[in-house]
């Protein structure tokens, strides 16, 4: 009888083994070598994500600032870190980041599992190392014995990085209502129409830039915030002056839910947004050539901001296998 039920419950463990495969609209995703999915190191990944022994004081963890409620981002023009450090950039969503050729609004980290660093080390963030982090939980029998099914390993700043890459490759998102028309599952309203012919109109160029599935080409510009910048953007990498000023082109998926917006987080609505847009913005030497007056009617920025909402996935947000349980 003992074998009986513990071979049902081996049996019920992979039956509810979650599927994250991409919507039949997205391509497949591209896993490292080294670090390609198994549902032991997305288990890891989660359960670090959510653990503040990350962080140096043990306050906070990622989830902190990336929440399932605000679609893996923040609702804080800048993210808390420890002590209350003020962060210097707005929190992006998480949200398809498996498709990201590279990471940060300046493109400085090439691979995941060298972005996931960032966060740990910044002093306004976790202000920590990830080899205190692996000694910290050393003695913790829990995560060694995850990270040995996982990586036939102990747990180090290998398993660490790679675990948490991998949960973060699951964040899928496309069955927003946007998707669900894309595959005839579903139809827009009038207004909604409206709002996606603009967006793919010459007279916006707004899918120049938000271009693809995921509604970004990664391009690095500049769209005309303001004339003078405090934070260097892309030239913080490269050193380049034509690079001053510009940042990463930000997915728009979910931004119904992504407030505030832009890398500083000084944009508070979508219709701000579109009005920034429509007035040409700031004169900037790298601004690019794209961003100019638009002369939308209000009924045209409020039919882009109907269309901008469709993109807004809700199973995503409330998917219980991305929360902190």
């Amino acid at each position: 009888m003992f074998l009986f039920l513990l071979s049902c419950k081996k049996k019920e463990e992979v039956a509810y083994e979650p599927n994250f495969a991409p919507p039949s609209n997205f391509p497949a995703i591209k896993y490292p070598e080294d670090n390609g999915y198994r549902y032991s190191r997305w288990k890891l990944g989660k359960k670090l994500f959510y653990d503040k022994a990350l962080s140096r004081n043990q306050t906070i963890h990622c989830g902190s600032c990336h929440q399932t409620q605000f679609a893996m981002a923040d609702n804080q023009v800048f993210s808390l870190g420890v002590d209350g450090a003020v962060g210097v950039r707005n929190a992006p969503t998480l949200a398809n980041v498996a498709y990201q050729p590279y990471y940060n609004f300046d493109g400085g980290n090439p691979t995941l599992e060298m972005q996931v660093l960032v966060p740990i080390q910044e002093h306004v963030e976790f202000d920590f190392n990830i080899v205190e982090i692996a000694k910290r939980l050393a003695d913790n029998s829990v995560y060694q014995n995850m990270s040995k099914e996982a990586y036939n390993r102990e747990l180090d700043y290998y398993v660490i990085t790679r675990a948490l890459a991998n949960f973060e490759r699951t964040l899928i998102s496309g069955n927003s209502k946007y998707d669900k028309y894309i595959r005839q599952e579903a139809s827009l309203t009038e207004q909604e129409l409206r709002g996606l012919n603009l967006f793919t109109s010459t007279k916006t160029n707004c899918s120049t830039c938000h271009t693809g599935f995921n509604f970004t080409n990664f391009a690095f510009e500049n769209n005309g915030l303001s004339e003078v910048y405090s934070d260097e953007g892309r030239a913080r990498v490269t050193k380049q002056i034509t690079d001053k000023a510009k940042f990463k082109v930000p997915t728009l998926r979910n931004i119904e839910k992504t407030a505030p917006y832009m890398h500083n987080g000084s944009k508070t609505t979508l219709l701000d947004v579109v009005a920034h847009y429509n007035s040409g913005g700031y004169n900037h030497p790298n601004k690019s050539s794209l961003i100019k007056p638009l002369n939308l009617t209000q009924e045209e920025m409020n039919d882009l901001v109907a269309f901008l909402k469709t993109l807004t996935d809700e199973s995503f947000i409330n998917n219980p296998l991305f929360k902190n349980n």
